[in-house]
């Protein structure tokens, strides 16, 4: 697998994106570092492989994107800013590059994925990029995955009109929940922190995601 490359995947292309992350306040150094280094071009059909480094969403299919850079790398900042996380729970794994960017900086993702066919595709990307702490489940994110609760981190990739109960069940005491949420054009990136029965919200600003469906495909 071509994971350097040239073109559009040259360093000089990375590193010019890493430029822009820290110019919007990207400071975590070990996120910016797998920003660097993960292969976005091979998450994205090739026919869009010149467009992996911008800073933009793009799509994979079945209705679904793979997220901007910045907003990957906002969302695993957030999830680790009160230190280091053993657990996490990924709701929507859609195409394996949250997952891979996240993957070394804890010790165990369970990640969740309602459609199938992607997930599939995704199963096999990750084991070619011998990334082995991921344990991925075709099933309703919606609902979590209760039997590996509770989690230290919760980081969902697609937008709820309101926080799923499950999800906020299923998060440990101190673990924090880094999730949009709200109708499309009105979305907003919230980080959620449990100390004992009280769940703390923090607003990190407006954000734009596919919406978090029910059930199975």
């Amino acid at each position: 697998m071509n994971q350097r490359g040239i073109g559009m995947t040259s360093a000089r292309t990375r590193e010019r994106l890493i430029t822009r992350l820290r110019q919007q306040g990207i400071d975590d150094e070990a996120v910016l570092d797998r920003i660097r280094n993960v292969p976005r071009h091979l998450f994205v059909d090739e026919a869009l492989a010149s467009r992996a480094y911008e800073d933009t969403a793009l799509p994979i299919g079945q209705g679904q994107t793979i997220s901007q850079p910045f907003i990957v790398a906002r969302m695993t900042q957030a999830l680790l800013a009160a230190g280091p996380v053993q657990k996490v729970l990924e709701v929507g794994t859609g195409c394996g590059y949250q997952t891979a960017v996240l993957s070394p900086l804890v010790s165990q993702i369970y990640s969740v994925e309602r459609i199938g066919s992607l997930l599939r595709k995704t199963r096999r990307l990750l084991r070619q990029l011998e990334i082995h702490n991921v344990h991925l489940r075709h099933g309703d994110g919606w609902k979590g995955w209760k039997a590996h609760a509770p989690y230290n981190g919760i980081i969902v990739t697609a937008a709820p009109r309101e926080i799923p109960q499950p999800l906020l069940d299923q998060l440990a005491d101190g673990g924090r929940l880094i999730i949009p949420v709200g109708p499309q054009g009105y979305q907003t990136l919230m980080a959620y922190t449990r100390r004992g029965s009280i769940v703390e919200p923090d607003d990190l600003g407006a954000v734009s995601f596919v919406p978090l469906l029910q059930g199975m495909n």
